[in-house]
């Protein structure tokens, strides 16, 4: 097992990364606060998971709610199941929610925890490698909008963090792919010897070799903790976790939340901020096709898909977080290993990147790409 910490003074907390860990009821008892547990999971993950889940809180009165699965239900509607739920069952102050799944989970409990009775604990136990690696650490909870993702949120950090690698044991391959779209994120913003540790051992994590997934993980929650330490409330140098991001969630807000896979949308993003980079000089064409390169070998989309034509993409990202002043604002490369947020570029050049990047195949629920 590999302990990380999150270093926020007295609200930092703890990253475990480990196979088996579900069963370590000494590790998840100093995360909770008060007597009760509410285990916020999903139809898919609750099946696998949370029997085993709630014998580890077996000192705990325990209750759960099902959500069901999918970025189309990181909804407001689904949010107020979790609050019915804590109603229902007189849930109060001294509560902890535990979340039991992968990112959207862990964005609805968190947000929940956030707002219930004004704030309560929160426990993240993720199962996918996006989850592990990324959305798990950091404390960004929300939901999604109809006219932009993430729209609607808080930032509430946990009380810890417990990442079972088993659990990715059943985890299918299009998720795993999307999964190491955010590991590729952090060798590109700040961390080149990773960047190159992947160009070598990408198959190694595709065929889940345990010991490259597990290097893999704690570097990239090495690295997010490092930010997050730095930056908790993205007035600086979080934005950088960014990149990709402001294409990606327009192509899910476009395609309709659910079509591509988050990881999916952001390589196809990062592939794009890496032709921008190009065309405006901040880095050699041969690095924007290592990017891309890269991308392929993992299996993820390094287009737009096909019929989100320029023009709509430019109003969706519009509307984004980082847009300042009514100008958008992107996570661009200065190098492979460095990254900048700027809204200093040629927006004709944008508009290029957008035409030129168009047409990729639609990724199939197969995860053909």
């Amino acid at each position: 097992m590999n302990t990380l910490r999150v270093d926020l003074g007295e609200r930092g907390y703890p990253i475990y990364i480990g196979p088996d860990l579900l069963t370590h009821a000494d590790l998840l008892a100093p995360m909770v606060v008060g007597t009760r547990i509410m285990v916020v999971s999903n139809e898919t993950v609750a099946p696998l998971y949370l029997d085993r889940t709630l014998r580890a809180f077996r000192d705990f009165q325990t209750d759960s709610v099902i959500l069901p699965d999918g970025e189309e239900y990181k909804t407001l509607e689904t949010l107020t199941t979790v609050f019915d739920r804590l109603l229902e069952r007189r849930h109060d102050r001294q509560t902890t929610l535990v979340a039991l799944g992968g990112g959207v989970v862990g964005d609805i409990a968190g947000f929940a925890a956030a707002c219930y009775q004004r704030g309560v604990a929160f426990i993240q136990i993720p199962t996918t490698l996006l989850a592990q690696v990324d959305s798990s650490v950091g404390g960004k909870t929300g939901v999604n909008h109809p006219l932009g993702k993430n729209m609607i949120g808080a930032f509430h950090q946990p009380r810890g963090v417990l990442a079972d690698t088993d659990t990715l044991n059943t985890l299918d391959d299009r998720q795993l792919r999307a999964g190491i779209a955010e590991v590729i994120k952090y060798g590109l913003i700040r961390d080149v010897e990773f960047f190159a540790w992947l160009e070598e051992h990408v198959a190694e994590l595709l065929a889940r070799a345990p010991q490259a997934l597990a290097y893999a993980i704690e570097r990239s929650c090495r690295n997010k903790a490092e930010v997050v330490a730095e930056d908790e409330l993205e007035s600086g140098q979080r934005a950088l976790l960014n990149l990709g991001h402001t294409f990606g969630h327009a192509i899910e807000t476009g395609l309709g939340y659910g079509q591509w896979l988050h990881g999916e949308a952001v390589a196809a993003g990062m592939a794009l901020a890496a032709h921008l980079s190009a065309l405006e000089g901040r880095i050699a064409d041969s690095d924007a096709e290592r990017v891309r390169s890269l991308l392929r070998q993992a299996g993820l989309p390094t287009a737009l898909p096909a019929g989100l034509e320029a023009k709509r993409m430019l109003a969706l990202m519009a509307v984004d977080k980082k847009v300042l002043h009514g100008r958008i604002r992107l996570v661009l490369l200065r190098s492979i290993g460095g990254a900048v947020v700027t809204g200093d570029f040629d927006p004709a050049l944008l508009e290029a990147t957008l035409t030129e990047c168009a047409g990729a195949e639609a990724v199939s629920r197969r995860g053909d790409v």
